[in-house]
C-alpha cells in the first residue's frame, strides 16, 4: 500500500519568525474566502459550496483552451480586483452552486435549462 507523505509547503519553510512580519502576513488583503458572515441559513446554506476543505470525491472535466484561459483571467480578476485568492477548484465548486440553486428556485425558466436547451 502506498503512502502519502505530507511536506511543508515553501511557505511554512521560509516563513518570518519575526513577530512584526509575522503580523504584517496576517494582515494580508489577499484572502481565500471573504472575512465577511454570510448571513445565510436553512435552505440556501445548503447550497453552498463546500470551500477550502479536505474534499473526498472527484471528478475530470475537459475543457477547450480558451475555457481554460477564460477561467484563469476570472482568477486572476478575483484576485487582483476583489482580493480574493481561488483556485480552479473553487471558482468551479462557487460556479456549480450557483447553478444549481438557480435551477433550484427557477426550475424551467433557470439559466442552466435555458442554456441547455438553447443546443
Amino acid at each position: 500500500m502506498a503512502r502519502r507523505v505530507n511536506l511543508p509547503a515553501a511557505d511554512d519553510l521560509f516563513r518570518s519568525t519575526d513577530p512584526t512580519e509575522v503580523a504584517a502576513v496576517r494582515e494580508r488583503t489577499v484572502r481565500a474566502v471573504p472575512t465577511e458572515p454570510s448571513g445565510q441559513d436553512g435552505e440556501d446554506a445548503r447550497r453552498r459550496p463546500s470551500g477550502r476543505v479536505r474534499h473526498d470525491e472527484k471528478i475530470t472535466i475537459y475543457v477547450t483552451a480558451d475555457e481554460l484561459v477564460d477561467m484563469e483571467h476570472a482568477r486572476l480578476e478575483l484576485r487582483r480586483h476583489h482580493g480574493l485568492a481561488v483556485d480552479r477548484g473553487r471558482l468551479v465548486r462557487e460556479a456549480v452552486a450557483m447553478v444549481l440553486a438557480d435551477l433550484e428556485e427557477h426550475g424551467r425558466d433557470s439559466m442552466l435549462v435555458q442554456r441547455l436547451t438553447e443546443d
